[in-house]
């Protein structure tokens, strides 16, 4: 039991657990914290992930925090150039010297007599437990598991001889030059590796079930270039920020309001860049634009992979694996000398932890998210979840901004507590968000719920957001302060 009681114990040291510690330290410098990551060094996602190419598929300008420049001329960043992004950032507000490492938090019990969180964590290496304590938590620990990525259960897998690779567990001595390679998997991860290998091996196969909208756009940003030439550097990296947030909604509720519009327009485009190689049926889904994820080819690079004859389409459903690679549907054998299932996540909720309060167990799947960064009924407890239609930085920087106001609140009214109430407002639970991808379709059980109705409803909109967290008025009729 450790007698230091902080201000805010901080979950992760990825993107989001650096940012918030970034804007205590910016916003709230009189507040003590430390932040616990499980692994042993900082970046979450970006550290996590070593397979071929792996990168960001939103822009660094809008993924990017907002009180840091991305200086690099590519928009769209691949993983060491966002850890040296992170250490940039981690040092810049003396942040470094603030994590734990190794300390994976296992338990959260919050005593309401004391107003004090109470997190157990778990030594990675010693198994030993450590309890911290602290006034709040904010929970940074990303939407997934890390020890290990979904793999569907596929029949016949053990007959196989070759490779068989999760790209969450890429080891790092796989030797890829000449061989002939199956990517399962039309997400980000697969548009990802795809066209990164497609030069090294004898031909990349990318096997989907089902197609996905994909789109090319170059990966230096004209507009920025002359913004960076023409103004300061902060004021630069605010306007092409604001730019490229007003770009992506536009994109976005345009393909939500004139879907068959849209999909003409993404398909004649990509038809475009395949050149004599046929859009349908591999770049034709069946739903409209935004009702899963939309994926980006920087520079069009998976489409030029195709193109030359580097790397191919299979659009077919698996039937069974055999000795030599994958049986489809059709009849069709696809043999291969590795094959990679790029078949998503396991979400994970809040790192799974458990949580209590007053020594009651709390069901998070019977709660609801309240303005996108608590939940109710939980005191004391900020989560940092980033958009499904956006850049994750986006939300995660609103919600520190939110955060950074609650505290001069609550200090200045001298409050211990912020608890968000549903107070009898008939609140119909959907679901908390708002793609039919299979991930979020397998974890939607163990979800909280989003309302029908603000501040319990999740809009997915930075401006609806940014009104909500960073104007409107932190007492309202939902928020209890003790």
């Amino acid at each position: 039991m450790t007698n230091t009681i902080y201000d805010v114990i901080i979950i992760g040291a990825g993107l989001s657990g650096i940012g918030a510690a970034c804007h205590l330290t910016r916003k709230n410098p009189e507040k003590s914290y430390v932040i616990l990551e499980s692994r042993e060094s900082l970046g979450g996602t970006w550290d996590l992930f070593k397979y071929p190419g792996v990168r960001s598929d939103s822009d660094m300008y809008t993924f990017g925090y907002s009180f840091k420049t991305w200086d690099d001329a590519k928009s769209f960043a691949d993983a060491p150039s966002i850890l040296k992004y992170l250490n940039e950032a981690s040092k810049e507000y003396n942040v470094i010297d603030k994590i734990t490492y190794n300390q994976r938090a296992i338990s959260y019990a919050f005593d309401s007599k004391e107003n004090l969180w109470h997190i157990t964590s778990v030594n990675t290496k010693t198994n030993q437990k450590h309890t911290y304590a602290a006034n709040f938590i904010f929970n940074c620990s990303g939407y997934y598991s890390y020890e290990k990525g979904y793999t569907p259960d596929y029949n016949g897998l053990d007959d196989y001889e070759g490779t068989f690779v999760h790209p969450q567990k890429w080891p790092s001595t796989l030797e890829l030059k000449n061989k002939d390679v199956i990517v399962i998997g039309s997400g980000a991860t697969a548009v990802t590796i795809v066209p990164k290998i497609a030069d090294t091996v004898s031909h990349v196969t990318m096997l989907q079930r089902s197609p996905t909208y994909v789109g090319a756009l170059p990966n230096k940003d004209v507009l920025a270039k002359f913004f960076k030439l023409t103004f300061p550097k902060k004021n630069a990296h605010k306007i092409i920020r604001t730019k490229n947030v007003l770009l992506d909604m536009v994109f976005f509720n345009a393909c939500r309001k004139w879907p068959n519009t849209m999909k003409k327009y993404i398909v004649k485009k990509a038809q475009k860049e395949l050149g004599d190689v046929p859009v349908h049926p591999h770049f034709t889904p069946n739903y409209n634009p935004w009702e899963q994820r939309f994926c980006l080819a920087p520079d069009g690079d998976l489409f030029k992979s195709i193109r030359e004859g580097k790397a191919s389409v299979e659009t077919a459903k698996i039937v069974c694996f055999n000795k030599t690679g994958i049986v489809l549907e059709s009849g069709k054998e696809l043999a291969a000398d590795i094959i990679v299932s790029a078949t998503g996540l396991r979400i994970l909720p809040l790192g799974g932890v458990s949580i209590s309060i007053n020594k009651k167990p709390v069901d998070i799947s019977k709660l609801f998210v309240y303005k996108g960064c608590m939940l109710s009924d939980i005191p004391n407890l900020f989560l940092f979840v980033g958009y499904t239609n956006a850049s994750w930085t986006l939300k995660s920087d609103l919600t520190s901004e939110y955060i950074s106001r609650v505290l001069r609140y609550m200090d200045k009214s001298n409050f211990k507590s912020i608890c968000p109430k549903t107070k009898n407002s008939n609140l119909k639970p959907t679901p908390l968000l708002n793609l039919n991808s299979g991930y979020i379709h397998r974890a939607q059980k163990t979800l909280p719920n989003q309302g029908d109705k603000a501040p319990w409803r999740v809009y997915q909109n930075y401006i609806l957001d940014y009104k909500m967290l960073r104007i409107d008025k932190i007492k309202d009729a939902f928020a209890t302060f003790n």
